[in-house]
């Protein structure tokens, strides 16, 4: 095998762990929001819409970095069905972690629910409308359950890439040395 050396830079591996965890997070927070009517609810709500507003600022953040820093080769004996799977992902992941947050951001706007992060009310998107806000829930939904699955995905080619190609991608954008 034809393993790659580089890295990415430390800023892009530390947003990387801070997203993973804060995107699972919100995935969990996501699914026990609509599974419950209980007085839980409230308190889950009050933590996925400004995790949801962290998460786009991250990932528009690191989509900048991404673009000014790039990322480490891909081994050249990579074969191109793997290399064009992988960059078809993180198209899907960068979209994903921007549209779902917008799409959550214009479902409460539709539904004239405030959206308020540290005591600022942040305007509302759309306006008011039950159809519109119908649409966009089930779009959002729709795509977490994608983002869930990409996730999977993204895991197993990560341990594949690091337990049995050994090719150094998984080290590339590993925490550790």
């Amino acid at each position: 095998m034809n393993a790659i050396t580089g890295r990415f830079s430390p800023l892009q591996r530390a947003l990387h762990w801070i997203m993973a965890i804060c995107i699972l997070a919100m995935l969990f927070i996501g699914v026990g929001m609509v599974s419950t009517v209980r007085p839980d609810y409230l308190t889950l709500v009050s933590i996925h819409k400004p995790l949801g507003v962290a998460i786009l600022v991250l990932a528009l953040i690191r989509l900048v970095v991404r673009i000014t820093r790039g990322a480490p080769p891909l081994p050249a004996d990579m074969p191109a069905p793997m290399k064009l799977a992988a960059y078809l992902s993180h198209l899907a992941f960068y979209a994903l972690m921007i549209a779902l947050p917008l799409l959550g951001y214009g479902m409460l706007s539709a539904a004239d629910y405030p959206v308020v992060i540290c005591g600022w009310r942040l305007p509302s998107l759309l306006p008011h409308s039950n159809s519109l806000h119908t649409l966009l829930w089930n779009a959002h939904r729709f795509l977490a359950l994608c983002f869930f699955a990409l996730i999977v995905v993204h895991l197993a080619a990560a341990l594949f890439h690091a337990l049995v190609r050994r090719d150094g991608v998984f080290h590339a954008m590993a925490p550790w040395k």
